[in-house]
This record gives C-alpha cells, structure tokens and sequence, in this order.
C-alpha cells in the first residue's frame, strides 16, 4: 500500500532528505518560497520517501560518499552519482511542502550513499572527531543563496544571458528610444563615450541597448515566433532632452543625453535602448519535462553557424508547449541518408537518429526559450532536433 510522507517515520524521513539542494545562484527573494508543488514532482518525492533509487540507476563508478567542493554544482554531484542527472529527485527525498526550494548544499559537508535492498538513498553526514562522521536531521532553511550555497549548474556561463537573450513577441524596438548622434560626429561609440537618444524615454537609470531585432522563424513551420533583440551594450542616462524655441521662434528637438557604460560591440546611430529588467532570481532545478515534448533548434546565439558546450542556442518551444526554466532536454543527430550498397538496385536509406547531448532551458518566453548546452559530441546547427531526455 503507498503510504503519504507524512506518516514515514522521522527516523526514516531523516535517512531520506538530503540538507541542501541550491536551486539558483543569487539571493532569493522571499515569494521564492511560494512556488506551486508541481505534481510530477509531488509523485517523485512520494515514490522516493517509500523506496529510494534503484541500484541500476547509478553511475557506475558512484562513490560511497563524497565532500562538497566550492565551484561544485548540483548538476556535477547528480553526474557523480546518477547515470541521469536529471533524475535527481529520485535519488534525494525531499520535503514535499517546500518542493521548489529544499534545502541547501554547502562546501563541506558529506554526501553519503546508502544502499540496502537493491535501493539508494542519498543522506548528508557531517565530520566529527577521529574521522567518523555523524548524520544530520533535516531542516528548512531560509537564509539567502549569497551565503556561500552550491548552485544548480555553472551559472557563470548564463548570466551574462538573463538580461541579453531577449525575445519580443512583435517588433516592439522599433518604436523604442533610439540613438540619433554622437559627440564629434562619431558614428560608433565604446564605453565612456556619449550618445544623444531621442524617443519616450522613462526616468529611469539604467537601460540596454540593442540593435535591430531579428525575427526567429520557425524552422518546420517558417513560422515567425518572435524578434530576437541583439544585444550591444548598456548606457547610463545623463540628462532629459527637451523641445526649446530658436532665435526665429521655431521650435528645436534636443535630445536626451545619455553614456554608453558597457559594450558587448560598439553601439552605433539607430540602436535602440530599453530599460533594463529585473533579474529574474527564479530557480534553475534540473529536471525532465513531464510530457513529451518534440523541437527544433531555431538559432545559435550570436553570429556562430554551429555551436558546441556551453554555448546558448534558440529554441522554437516555449511557455506555451510546456517548457521551463530547469528543463533537460536531449539532443538528436539527424541520421544520414546513405544508398544500400547490399541492395542492387541502391535504394536510399536513412540511418537512424543518434543522441548525442544535452541541453539546460534557462529563459522562457512564449514561443521560444534560450538553453544552455551542457554537454554534445556534434556541432549543433538550427534545424537540429531536441526531444525530452
């Protein structure tokens, strides 16, 4: 009979819950705490609290236990020990009221595989006296993801994204603020330099600045999902313009000044600025969409025609097909198509598709997300197909 977690006992429940899970590498804000239990992920916790992880499911080469490292990330540790690191959820128990944000991982504390029955559990010890070790009870804690907690994945590699990688669902920059001159007729500007905007533009401080958007089009469709922003840089604002009357009495337009802080590529006359957004502080859990899902590449980010590891591709499945941030999914080699050299009459045949990596979904739009690729053995190349892993 499947018993709820709540009538497990304590001592058991303390064998099932590991004391630390970083779900995102920033400060938290408190809602945070407030996400839904998702039900495939409810489903998951329950299974574990009465079973564990099968055997077979583990890395071959798993450790009996393992100290966390700084730089670690809960992708690596789920690696070291699952064949699918995805499935992390299966190996740790977690407590179901706060699913979204179960406990944290630090460096140094002791990750302890325990096997009984066929099964695994993953449980965290800390170092005592003589180099033995003592389990810890589980415990929710609150404090910020600044205090030194691992985080989900390599967030280095994806910050620099959450406020660049941009999609608008129409062609809303071309009415957006736009950089009209320079100083000393310049026509391109680097860090430092002044650029004079004209526009609508909003009392605000800090804005992006972005050249004209692109349209990402579907490629099974040639459909278009949305405008791709490309990011050029940011800019300070300095200064209103204004509409003031000349010595005829005819009206002049000054515009509005502001200074280019930063510089992804030089920003240049016609660039458009927008305000920059929040941070999104949402967590990164790695885990399996819960439906099948079937999509394709739509662009690699930036000029490249192919990309590898750790690169950012464009994705023509979003918010709507049931996407989110966490998401793993697999990546697909298009079989060739080859004559039967067996056959006399040379029909051609085409070889099966091959996996051949990863991808980690990190921003989330409508109709397109943004994903990391964590791991492939081929350039990936729009057109190329993902599937659930």
């Amino acid at each position: 009979m499947h018993r709820p977690p709540a009538r497990v006992s304590a001592r058991r429940r303390t064998a099932l819950t590991v004391t630390g899970l970083c779900l995102a590498g920033w400060a938290v804000p408190a809602l945070a705490t407030n996400f839904p239990v998702l039900p495939q992920w409810r489903a998951t916790a329950e299974q574990v609290a009465q079973a564990g992880v099968p055997l077979s499911e583990l890395a071959p080469n798993a450790p009996d236990s393992y100290t966390v490292k700084r730089g670690d990330t809960l992708w690596d540790i789920s690696k070291l020990f699952l064949t699918s690191p995805w499935r992390w959820p299966e190996l740790w128990g977690m407590n179901l009221e706060q699913i979204r944000n179960p406990h944290l991982i630090y460096p140094g504390q002791i990750l302890v595989l325990e096997k009984a029955n066929g099964r695994a559990r993953l449980t965290v010890a800390q170092p005592v006296g003589d180099g033995g070790v003592e389990k810890l009870s589980p415990r929710v804690r609150s404090e910020p993801l600044g205090d030194g907690a691992i985080a989900s994945i390599p967030l280095h590699l994806i910050a620099p994204f959450l406020n660049e990688a941009v999609v608008f669902n129409s062609d809303e920059l071309a009415s957006a603020p736009r950089v009209v001159a320079a100083q000393e007729g310049r026509v391109m500007m680097s860090r430092g330099d002044t650029a004079y905007v004209r526009g609508d533009i909003a009392d605000l401080r800090d804005w992006r600045v972005f050249r004209e958007a692109r349209p990402l089009v579907d490629p099974q469709t040639r459909e278009v999902l949305g405008y791709e922003a490309r990011f050029v840089g940011t800019a300070e604002y300095v200064r209103p313009g204004r509409v003031q009357a000349r010595a005829d009495g005819k009206d002049e337009i000054v515009p509005a000044t502001f200074r280019v802080t930063s510089v992804r590529q030089e920003v240049g006359i016609g660039d458009r600025l927008a305000p920059v957004a929040e941070r999104d502080f949402a967590s990164y859990a790695p885990h399996s969409p819960a439906r099948p899902i079937d999509g394709r590449i739509v662009s690699i980010y930036g000029d490249a025609l192919t990309a590898g590891q750790n690169q950012i591709v464009a994705l023509n499945r979003g918010r709507a097909d049931g996407l989110e941030r966490g998401h793993v999914l697999a990546l697909w080699r298009d079989g060739t198509r080859v004559p039967d050299r067996t056959d006399p009459q040379r029909p051609l045949i085409k070889l099966p598709d091959e996996r051949h990596g990863l991808l980690f979904v990190f921003r989330v739009f409508d109709r397109v997300s943004y994903a990391l690729i964590l791991n492939v053995l081929d350039p990936v190349r729009p057109g190329d197909r993902f599937t659930q892993p």
